[in-house]
């Protein structure tokens, strides 16, 4: 439960799929972002890039998955996000979280996605609010 957390823990850490084509060519058609350096292998090295990379909007929506299990007693009511690095085909990410501040109903995590080589590609925070 949520309200058994104190600042300090740390949130049970996820690690994801290696990033897919598929994965990008879905997240594409949700949100609309057709850029083709995430889906064409040619369009990404035109732009200067060796392969395609995912959106930074997907990475940032898969540290929603840390909260999963707390959607019942609450929700994210804020984030703030800085991305570090960029993801590619085929990188695994592991995303972390650990409460840094909580007060009555209010929970700040610092939050985090790290690459298989241990390089962050996306670190902030998420303000999640407790019903």
């Amino acid at each position: 439960m949520v309200a058994e957390l104190q600042v300090g823990n740390v949130l049970k850490e996820m690690q994801l799929e290696p990033v897919s084509r598929l994965d990008l060519i879905k997240y594409a058609g949700a949100s609309g972002d057709f850029n083709p350096i995430h889906t064409i292998d040619e369009e990404a090295k035109k732009a200067g890039l060796p392969g395609i990379i995912a959106h930074g909007m997907w990475t940032m929506g898969n540290l929603a998955k840390l909260f999963t299990e707390y959607y019942e007693e609450g929700f994210i009511q804020d984030y703030s996000i800085r991305f570090k690095g960029m993801v590619f085909l085929h990188d695994v990410i592991t995303l972390k979280a650990i409460l840094k501040e909580k007060q009555e109903n209010k929970l700040r995590f610092n939050v985090q996605a790290i690459n298989q080589e241990g390089n962050e590609v996306l670190k902030g925070e998420v303000l999640y609010h407790q019903y």
